[in-house]
Protein backbone atom coordinates (compact mmCIF):
# COMPACT_ATOMS: atom_id res chain seq x y z
CA UNK A 1 0.00 0.00 0.00
CA UNK A 2 1.43 3.29 -0.50
CA UNK A 3 0.28 6.43 1.37
CA UNK A 4 1.52 9.68 3.27
CA UNK A 5 4.12 9.76 5.25
CA UNK A 6 3.71 9.20 8.90
CA UNK A 7 6.29 11.08 11.31
CA UNK A 8 6.44 7.83 13.07
CA UNK A 9 7.90 5.67 9.87
CA UNK A 10 11.23 7.94 10.62
CA UNK A 11 13.39 5.19 11.95
CA UNK A 12 12.68 2.67 9.09
CA UNK A 13 13.31 5.69 6.72
CA UNK A 14 16.17 6.27 7.90
CA UNK A 15 17.13 2.54 8.05
CA UNK A 16 16.29 2.30 4.42
CA UNK A 17 18.34 5.25 3.82
CA UNK A 18 21.36 4.71 5.96
CA UNK A 19 21.77 1.48 4.59
CA UNK A 20 22.85 3.28 1.11
CA UNK A 21 25.11 5.83 2.87
CA UNK A 22 27.08 3.18 4.03
CA UNK A 23 26.99 0.76 1.22
CA UNK A 24 26.75 2.07 -2.44
CA UNK A 25 27.59 5.42 -4.14
CA UNK A 26 23.91 6.65 -4.84
CA UNK A 27 23.97 9.54 -2.10
CA UNK A 28 26.46 11.51 -1.25
CA UNK A 29 26.45 11.75 1.96
CA UNK A 30 29.19 9.44 3.24
CA UNK A 31 28.49 9.24 7.14
CA UNK A 32 25.21 7.83 8.76
CA UNK A 33 22.66 10.41 9.88
CA UNK A 34 21.15 10.73 13.16
CA UNK A 35 17.42 10.29 14.01
CA UNK A 36 17.48 13.60 14.92
CA UNK A 37 18.99 15.00 11.41
CA UNK A 38 16.60 12.62 9.39
CA UNK A 39 13.47 13.75 11.08
CA UNK A 40 14.10 17.48 10.63
CA UNK A 41 15.09 16.64 6.74
CA UNK A 42 11.83 15.17 6.09
CA UNK A 43 9.60 17.31 8.18
CA UNK A 44 10.78 19.99 6.33
CA UNK A 45 10.35 18.01 2.73
CA UNK A 46 6.71 17.10 3.95
CA UNK A 47 5.72 20.47 4.51
CA UNK A 48 5.67 21.66 1.10
CA UNK A 49 6.11 18.53 -0.98
CA UNK A 50 4.60 15.32 -1.39
CA UNK A 51 6.10 12.72 0.58
CA UNK A 52 4.58 8.63 0.55
CA UNK A 53 6.27 5.33 1.48
CA UNK A 54 5.30 2.02 0.35
CA UNK A 55 4.05 -0.84 2.88
CA UNK A 56 3.52 -4.37 3.09
CA UNK A 57 2.55 -6.63 6.08
CA UNK A 58 2.74 -3.12 8.52
CA UNK A 59 6.82 -3.42 6.84
CA UNK A 60 8.09 0.08 5.02
CA UNK A 61 9.82 -1.05 1.90
CA UNK A 62 10.51 2.19 0.21
CA UNK A 63 9.64 5.73 0.30
CA UNK A 64 9.37 8.76 -2.30
CA UNK A 65 8.94 13.03 -2.57
CA UNK A 66 9.41 15.55 -4.31
CA UNK A 67 11.72 18.69 -2.94
CA UNK A 68 12.71 22.35 -4.12
CA UNK A 69 15.04 22.09 -7.18
CA UNK A 70 16.60 25.59 -6.31
CA UNK A 71 15.74 28.90 -4.16
CA UNK A 72 15.37 31.06 -6.83
CA UNK A 73 11.88 32.04 -6.98
CA UNK A 74 11.50 31.24 -11.17
CA UNK A 75 11.96 27.69 -10.20
CA UNK A 76 9.21 27.31 -7.82
CA UNK A 77 7.54 25.54 -10.84
CA UNK A 78 10.68 22.59 -11.08
CA UNK A 79 10.97 19.82 -8.62
CA UNK A 80 13.47 17.19 -7.85
CA UNK A 81 12.18 13.47 -7.23
CA UNK A 82 13.79 10.99 -4.87
CA UNK A 83 13.04 7.25 -4.59
CA UNK A 84 14.65 4.57 -2.17
CA UNK A 85 13.45 1.15 -1.81
CA UNK A 86 14.78 -1.32 0.69
CA UNK A 87 18.23 -2.84 -0.91
CA UNK A 88 17.13 -6.51 0.11
CA UNK A 89 13.65 -6.03 -1.88
CA UNK A 90 14.64 -4.66 -5.45
CA UNK A 91 13.16 -5.61 -8.57
CA UNK A 92 9.79 -6.15 -7.01
CA UNK A 93 8.47 -3.06 -9.00
CA UNK A 94 8.34 -0.96 -5.45
CA UNK A 95 10.35 2.29 -6.97
CA UNK A 96 7.71 2.10 -9.96
CA UNK A 97 4.64 2.12 -7.67
CA UNK A 98 6.33 4.73 -5.87
CA UNK A 99 7.13 6.62 -8.89
CA UNK A 100 3.86 6.44 -10.62
CA UNK A 101 2.19 7.85 -7.05
CA UNK A 102 4.76 10.51 -7.12
CA UNK A 103 4.35 11.66 -10.21
CA UNK A 104 0.70 11.88 -10.45
CA UNK A 105 0.78 14.07 -6.90
CA UNK A 106 3.62 16.25 -8.77
CA UNK A 107 1.32 16.11 -11.57
CA UNK A 108 -1.76 17.51 -9.54
CA UNK A 109 0.21 20.22 -7.43
CA UNK A 110 1.16 21.96 -11.10
CA UNK A 111 5.04 21.12 -11.39
CA UNK A 112 6.22 21.88 -14.65
CA UNK A 113 9.45 19.49 -14.76
CA UNK A 114 10.70 17.02 -12.72
CA UNK A 115 14.50 16.34 -12.00
CA UNK A 116 15.84 13.29 -11.24
CA UNK A 117 19.90 13.47 -10.48
CA UNK A 118 21.46 10.08 -10.33
CA UNK A 119 25.10 9.13 -9.47
CA UNK A 120 26.52 7.47 -12.44
CA UNK A 121 26.86 4.00 -13.25
CA UNK A 122 23.23 3.19 -12.19
CA UNK A 123 21.64 1.34 -14.74
CA UNK A 124 18.66 0.39 -12.74
CA UNK A 125 17.91 4.00 -11.68
CA UNK A 126 18.86 4.80 -15.27
CA UNK A 127 16.12 2.44 -16.52
CA UNK A 128 13.86 3.35 -13.97
CA UNK A 129 13.77 7.24 -15.04
CA UNK A 130 13.40 6.28 -18.57
CA UNK A 131 10.62 4.37 -18.57
CA UNK A 132 8.83 7.13 -16.65
CA UNK A 133 9.53 9.54 -19.94
CA UNK A 134 12.49 11.16 -18.10
CA UNK A 135 15.39 12.00 -20.92
CA UNK A 136 18.89 12.77 -20.17
CA UNK A 137 19.25 16.19 -19.87
CA UNK A 138 23.19 16.60 -18.09
CA UNK A 139 26.10 14.37 -16.95
CA UNK A 140 28.23 16.19 -14.85
CA UNK A 141 32.26 14.16 -14.26
CA UNK A 142 33.95 13.73 -11.19
CA UNK A 143 31.82 15.82 -9.16
CA UNK A 144 31.39 13.55 -5.83
CA UNK A 145 34.13 11.54 -4.09
CA UNK A 146 33.14 9.06 -2.39
CA UNK A 147 34.21 5.83 -1.13
CA UNK A 148 38.37 7.59 -2.28
CA UNK A 149 36.52 7.34 -6.36
CA UNK A 150 35.37 10.38 -8.12
CA UNK A 151 32.01 9.81 -9.30
CA UNK A 152 29.60 11.10 -12.17
CA UNK A 153 25.95 12.78 -11.73
CA UNK A 154 23.19 12.74 -14.44
CA UNK A 155 20.03 14.16 -14.17
CA UNK A 156 16.97 13.36 -16.06
CA UNK A 157 14.27 15.80 -17.13
CA UNK A 158 10.63 14.69 -17.41
CA UNK A 159 7.86 18.03 -18.26
CA UNK A 160 4.17 17.69 -17.64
Amino acid sequence: MIRPLNLNDTKALLDIYNYYVLNSIVTFDDEALSLDVFKDKITRINTDYPFIVFEENNEILGYAYGSKWRPKPAYKHTVESTVYVKHDVLGKQIGSKLYTELLAQLKEQNYHIVLGGLTLPNDASVKLHENFGFKQVAHFKEVGLKFGKWLDVGFWQRRF
